[in-house]
């Protein structure tokens, strides 16, 4: 039966799409095109193949005006149709889930990609004839609707993935090409947030769409969406991502708590990006902040060293959040700060660690807690100073052994200080010697001078 000759019938059972059909002849066709997709799975193969060469033939033989004919207020018109229809191919195409899934499901997840590919360059090249025709102005509907399923396509099968083959992203690849064209956008960036601050993008209805598959039940139903969301998400930078972050905090917790180590990085990855592109006050505000640690902070817990690197270098970022509000008075015991706790745990582990990848990654985070140490140089150089002072002059029944290990762990830390601010600590002590009081205090100022001085 040719695309023009399809009967009126009522919607059948198990229908995805919603609400009343259209009434004309190729709202009918386009109908039918949705139930076959929605068939059962035991007929659902060959009807879909059917589907993909009526809606191929029906894409070749209507003109745009027909294709983006506007709707009422009882009817869905052809862009919503068009728009079920668009999820539907998307569906199709999408890869199997779990490890059953691979091998000879691959391949054929990659051809179905590659047929529903042309179909959306078809309908995309349909979209861009409308809108440089004047007796078409319905197409901005029609794209609306179409935008964001084909976008999710497109990123599903333009990247290297088990389920995807050459083929099969380079005609993905010219679908997102062509689909930044049709609306006038210059990168995935802008498609997503607007070429400018002003202009409304579209991650929102992206968002939208990847919704549904991203709670804790689905979002491993289909092993595409977290890699279609982190992508995407990748892409909204400052200061736009800001206004989504209720969007996109939750998923990248969510695939941060799996226990598959791939999952756990990938959430990782995503936090980091979040961190480094959402403003401190926003990530305070409702404990954000403070939620992001420990859930950071339990990652360090594992053996991987890919994990571990990937969980270090987003804490070093989260940590001057955290401690943006943090004022210590010298007169009153310094708090452990999350960079303390860190360090430490980082350090136990370290000691014992034989494996050398886990070991040499500990290593190589340590300089950058180092590199934070300047910026305390003074809170620091306090509290050792004011230890040092009241041991000296503790006059209880604590061991002279005591106080004296005491006294050389604190010199210690103060020539350690020294080396790590480039000698700053050496020049705030110069006068100290001469007005200090406590011969005994002055005798281990002197030494870390001198040990400074003599220090390569």
């Amino acid at each position: 039966m040719g695309p023009d000759g399809y009967r009126e019938s009522p919607p059948r059972e198990g229908s995805s799409f919603p609400g009343r059909w259209p009434s004309s002849a190729l709202g009918q066709a386009f109908s039918q095109i949705l139930h076959q997709f929605a068939g059962q799975e035991s007929r659902r193969g060959k009807a879909s193949n059917a589907a993909l060469r009526d809606l191929s033939a029906l894409l070749e033989a209507k003109e745009c005006d027909q294709l983006f004919e506007g709707s009422d207020t009882s009817l869905l018109g052809m862009p919503e149709m068009l728009g079920q229809v668009a999820k539907a191919l998307g569906k199709y195409a999408a890869p199997p889930e779990g490890p059953e899934g691979g091998g000879d499901r691959h391949s054929e997840v990659a051809e179905k990609a590659a047929a529903v590919g042309l179909l959306f360059l078809k309908l995309l090249r349909k979209v861009e004839t409308a809108k440089n025709s004047l007796v078409c102005p319905a197409w901005k509907a029609g794209l609306r609707h179409l935008a964001g399923p084909i976008y999710i396509f497109a990123v599903t099968h333009n990247l290297e993935q088990p389920w995807t083959s050459p083929k099969s992203q380079g005609v993905a690849g010219q679908v997102l090409a062509l689909l930044l064209q049709v609306t006038e956008c210059g990168s995935v960036a802008g498609f997503l947030h607007g070429e400018n601050e002003d202009e409304k993008g579209r991650f929102t209805a992206v968002m939208g769409l990847l919704k549904p598959d991203l709670n804790k039940d689905s979002w491993k139903n289909n092993p595409a969406t977290k890699h279609v969301f982190s992508w995407t998400l990748q892409k909204v930078t400052r200061p736009w991502l800001s206004q989504h972050l209720e969007r996109v905090l939750p998923p990248s917790l969510l695939i941060s708590d799996d226990y598959q180590t791939e999952n756990k990085i990938l959430g990782v990855h995503c936090l980091h990006h979040i961190v480094l592109n959402v403003p401190a006050a926003d990530l305070l505000q409702y404990n954000r902040a403070q939620v992001l640690y420990h859930a950071l902070f339990n990652h360090l817990y594992t053996r991987e060293h890919h994990h571990i690197q990937a969980v270090l270098l987003c804490l070093l970022d989260l940590f001057p959040i955290l401690e943006k509000a943090l004022h210590w008075k010298g007169d009153a015991a310094r708090p452990t700060t999350h960079c303390d706790e860190v360090l430490q745990l980082i350090l136990m582990h370290m000691e014992p660690e034989h494996r050398l990848l886990l070991r040499r990654t500990y290593a190589r985070n340590l300089p950058a807690f180092v590199k934070r140490v300047p910026c305390r140089l003074v809170v620091l150089l306090k509290a050792l100073l004011k230890l040092i002072c009241d041991v000296a002059r503790d006059s209880s029944l604590t061991p002279e052994s005591v106080k004296s290990a005491l006294l050389e762990e604190a010199t210690d830390c103060l020539i350690l200080l020294d080396r790590c601010s480039q000698g700053q600590v050496k020049g705030l002590l110069a006068k100290i010697p001469q007005s200090c009081e406590d011969s005994k205090v002055g005798n281990y100022i002197r030494r870390v001078q001198q040990v400074s001085e003599g220090a390569p």
